[in-house]
Parts: C-alpha cells; sequence; structure tokens
C-alpha cells in the first residue's frame, strides 16, 4: 500500500490556516482609506488556489509527456530531434541571407504590383525571410529545450540514481534529519537559479505574481516544472538515503513554506536569525530593487547567510513583478513568460542572443540598448 503525500493530508491545514488568516484580518482591519496588501482579494484568491490545483494536476500530465520526448528513445524524440535540426538550419540560412541583404544584397523591398489601377503592396523577400526565420528560430530553441530538460529528468531521477548509488540505505532519525536538511540545501540552489536563469524563471515567475500576500499566494505555484532543468534532488537517492525518507523531506519542506506567506506575523524573535520566516520571505517576494534575488531558504535562512543573498526586510514591501501581468487568468499566469521568451527569441538576430534570452538572468532581456530598450 502507496504512503501518504503529507502535502495532501496537511489540505485541511491549509484551508484552516487561511480561514483564521481571514479572521485575524477582520478583527485587524487596515486604517480607513488605507489598503493592505496581505488582504484576501476573491479573484487573487481564486487565481492562487486554480494555480495550487493545477501543480497537483500537471505532473501526471506533463511528466510523461516530456518523458515521452526523450531523444533516443522514443519515436516522439526522434522527430523533436528532426525538428530542431531543421529549425537551427532553417534559421541559420535566413540569419545568412539576412546578413547578406543588409550588406547590399539584392533581394527587393517591398513595393506595390505595376500597373494596377489601385496599387497593392506586397511583402517584400525580406519581411518574408524576417518571418521564416523568426518562426524557425522559436522552433529551434524551444524543441533543444525540450529535448534537454527530458533527457536531464530521465538521467537525474531519483530511481535511477538509487539504482547507482554504492552507499547502502539505512534507516533511523539521524538519516530522516539529513535527508531534510539535504533537501533544504538543494532546494536553496534551485530557488536560487530559479531567480537567476530565464528558463527557470519562466516556470517559477507563477509564485511571485500576485500583488497580494497571504497564505493563498503560497498555493499560487508553478505547473511546468516538469520543462525545465534543476538540481536533481535524485542526488539523495545516489547518497543511499531511502526514497520514503526523500518524499517525506520533499513533503516537509513544501509544508513548512506555507505559513511565511503571512504579514500576520511579524517576528519570531531569535529564531529570524536561523529559519526562514514570514518577515525575509516578505522581503523574497518585494519587487523594490533591494528586495530582487534575495532570502531563498526554505526552512533555514543560514543558506543565505553563508552564500551571500540574505537581505532583512526593512522598508514595507511592495509584492509582485517589476514589471506586473496585470490578470488573473491562470492560463496567462502559467505561460506570459514562455510568451515573452519566445516573442525575445523571434526578435533575436544571432544565437548567443536567442540563447542568451532562454538561459541569462530574466533581467538580461530589458538591459539597456537591447532589443531598442533604453
Amino acid at each position: 500500500m502507496a504512503r501518504p503525500d503529507l502535502t495532501v493530508l496537511a489540505i485541511p491545514a491549509f484551508v484552516g490556516a487561511m480561514g483564521a488568516e481571514l479572521w485575524w484580518q477582520r478583527r485587524n482591519p487596515a486604517a480607513p482609506g488605507m489598503s493592505r496588501a496581505g488582504d484576501y482579494e476573491l479573484g487573487d484568491t481564486i487565481a492562487s488556489l486554480t494555480m495550487g490545483v493545477g501543480s497537483l494536476i500537471a505532473p501526471f500530465v506533463a511528466g510523461p509527456m516530456v518523458r515521452r520526448l526523450a531523444p533516443g528513445r522514443t519515436k516522439g524524440g526522434t522527430t523533436l530531434l528532426a525538428v530542431g535540426a531543421v529549425a537551427g538550419v532553417v534559421t541559420t540560412v535566413g540569419d545568412v541571407l539576412r546578413r547578406r541583404r543588409e550588406h547590399g544584397g539584392d533581394l527587393p523591398e517591398a513595393g506595390t504590383l505595376p500597373d494596377q489601377p489601385t496599387p497593392v503592396t506586397v511583402r517584400s523577400r525580406v519581411d518574408a525571410l524576417r518571418l521564416m526565420t523568426s518562426g524557425a528560430a522559436v522552433a529551434a530553441v524551444g524543441s533543444t529545450a525540450i529535448a534537454a530538460a527530458s533527457v536531464w529528468s530521465l538521467q537525474t531521477s531519483a530511481t535511477r540514481l538509487g539504482r547507482l548509488t554504492p552507499v547502502a540505505a539505512r534507516g533511523g532519525p539521524l538519516t530522516y534529519l539529513a535527508a531534510i536538511a539535504a533537501w533544504d540545501f538543494l532546494y536553496y540552489w534551485n530557488h536560487r537559479l530559479s531567480h537567476e536563469s530565464r528558463w527557470l524563471w519562466a516556470v517559477h515567475v507563477v509564485h511571485h505574481s500576485s500583488e497580494r500576500y497571504n497564505l493563498s499566494t503560497a498555493l499560487r505555484q508553478p505547473v511546468a516544472e516538469a520543462f525545465t532543468m534543476a538540481v536533481p534532488f535524485g542526488a539523495l537517492a545516489l547518497a543511499g538515503i531511502p526514497p520514503r525518507y526523500i518524499e517525506d523531506a520533499r513533503a516537509i519542506n513544501l509544508i513548512y513554506q506555507f505559513w511565511i506567506h503571512t504579514e500576520a506575523v511579524r517576528s519570531i524573535g531569535w529564531l529570524e536569525k536561523v529559519l526562514n520566516t514570514p518577515s525575509h520571505h516578505r522581503a523574497h517576494h518585494g519587487s523594490q530593487r533591494q528586495y530582487l534575488d534575495i532570502n531563498h531558504g526554505s526552512i533555514l535562512i543560514l543558506w543565505d547567510k553563508l552564500f551571500g543573498t540574505f537581505e532583512p526586510e526593512v522598508e514595507p514591501v511592495r509584492y509582485g513583478l517589476t514589471r506586473n501581468i496585470e490578470t488573473l487568468n491562470p492560463v496567462v499566469i502559467a505561460t506570459h513568460e514562455w510568451r515573452s521568451i519566445a516573442a525575445d527569441v523571434a526578435g533575436a538576430r544571432t544565437w548567443s542572443e536567442r540563447f542568451g534570452y532562454l538561459l541569462r538572468g530574466p533581467g538580461w532581456a530589458h538591459e539597456p540598448g537591447r532589443a531598442g530598450i533604453s
């Protein structure tokens, strides 16, 4: 019989805690004429709960889909590689022809058909070439990313790495605690990379998309984790930690993060020095410059202090993104950054720029002087 998932067992507690937070807010309303970002708003809460349900369902859909696209293992994977290769060739040829045109080639400009009663504008070959190259570039980069995610997922799964471990699995309280601490350490790095690489950010941005901050925000979880790469939590299996301990470590880590999404708790005293707390995580969700890319820990804040990413909550936090998406539509919330990446890749002129829009930091696309931005 399968062991129950602790996160599923915790759902009633999540609902009860949100009810308690709402009760506290009504007992402690904001000052007249003032709004409070921690208060519940129906549309925002529904969007967060919808994303939470989606995050539970998505692995059962996206996971098998990505595995079926593994190159060298399935027909889907072979087709994906073929699409990527053809798209890459088309893009490269388009780049060459575009550069020839820019340096004095003979592709005609847009104009009108002669001898017509009413001039009819025709698309020039340059425009057609640009359109073809843009679409092919998106296909090439997208297929490469999916293929890489698929291979990485298969090669770093806990099941596979567990078979390779030279260490015999051992139970006991110390191993259990080691599993929790190791998961927390790997979580720090995955969370940090999710803020430093746009490919990972496209998945994680869902969680930062709300301009409110309450316990429902904790449930606004990503739904596209299968389409990215991460520091493998399967490494715990390689270290000889039993699978049931790894599952519990994941669940405990996730459950802990729920309660820190609140404005009701301002401080927990000296434990602020050791643990990740509502205060530290409020700063993490801030969109002000000093709050960007800080406080990535889950249970322990010590990792941030050790690796130089800690920043205390000082001034009032403004939640959300540096460029908010102004929507409560779950589909847009889940896909907006992917669409932005595709648009940037389509408009890029070199392979380094195309993959830069995917792999470099989220802010790289908006640096002064890039894509006409100043």
